[in-house]
């Protein structure tokens, strides 16, 4: 898929984000835009998956271990063409499916469960472990914020990663420098992150989360690597695409209410329109 196609689906994507997030008073726009140009490009190019067989045993595997950015996840499924895009309106409903945090039993394109943070890297270092054991091709991704990286677990799952080499893993981290408290350098300075992921034995790759040639490029470089996973280290905005959301920490986990709506949903559009008359 070329660039401008991918960034119009990017765009698309975030104001059906948005649609969801106001509609059910609930959810996480914050580290959801910052993170959709990464998945828009893993959906739409880079994973070989089926939509028509969503459990297909040879796909690709993706795990969302930030598990509450579901208004990313759930639009790029759909937009992929996993389920139908009015579904999304049950997000969060108490009667439809579409749960607040990434859910697999009855969300088509789900891999795994998520919602502890540091608990979806390990899940996708067992999914990788498993396709060596089972002699498999096919590769598992996996998505973090940086202020999950605050969390012991996914350091263990790094050092069995290496164990095993595990060069069928790639790990995004969704590097905007946020969390829900403040500053990722204030609540917890988790950097240098090359070196530390260096250290426990990954390969590691660094881009522009919001370039799409360099999304790209990371994915090849972790494809072509053998003998260690590999963690892509993506530079973004914290609630790209919205003025007054980027770099604003204090939207991590909430709602517009309705003038902040409209004021997000036209900007959104705005930016539709640009790249639709291209």
């Amino acid at each position: 898929m070329d660039n401008h196609t991918l960034a119009l689906t990017a765009a698309r994507a975030r104001l059906l984000g948005l649609e969801m997030v106001y509609g059910a008073a609930s959810g996480h726009l914050g580290g959801s835009f910052s993170a959709m140009d990464v998945l828009t490009l893993l959906y739409q190019e880079e994973m070989r998956v089926d939509p028509a067989a969503p459990r297909d045993p040879g796909r690709d595997r993706f795990v969302l271990s930030k598990g509450h950015c579901t208004p990313a996840l759930y639009p790029t499924l759909a937009l992929r063409g996993f389920f139908p895009v009015e579904e999304l309106g049950q997000f969060r409903s108490i009667d439809g499916h579409m749960s607040g945090h990434a859910e697999m039993h009855h969300v088509k394109g789900v891999d795994m469960s998520t919602g502890s943070l540091g608990q979806g890297i390990s899940a996708a270092v067992g999914m990788a472990l498993a396709g060596k054991l089972d002699g498999k091709d096919y590769r598992v991704y996996a998505l973090l914020g940086d202020g999950e990286l605050e969390e012991g677990q996914v350091w263990e799952a790094a050092m069995a990663a290496a164990k095993y080499e595990l060069d069928n893993l790639c790990a995004v981290v969704d590097v905007n420098g946020l969390q829900i408290d403040g500053k990722t350098s204030d609540v917890m300075p988790t950097e240098p992150l090359d070196r530390k992921f260096e250290s426990f034995g990954w390969h590691v790759v660094k881009c522009g989360g919001h370039d799409f040639d360099s999304i790209r490029a990371a994915f090849a470089q972790a494809r072509a690597n053998q003998g260690a996973p590999t963690v892509i280290l993506a530079a973004t905005v914290k609630g790209k695409g919205v003025s007054f959301m980027e770099n604003n920490a204090g939207w991590h986990g909430k709602a517009p209410n309705a003038e902040q709506y409209q004021q997000a949903r036209a900007e959104l559009e705005a930016r539709i329109g640009e790249l639709e008359v291209q």
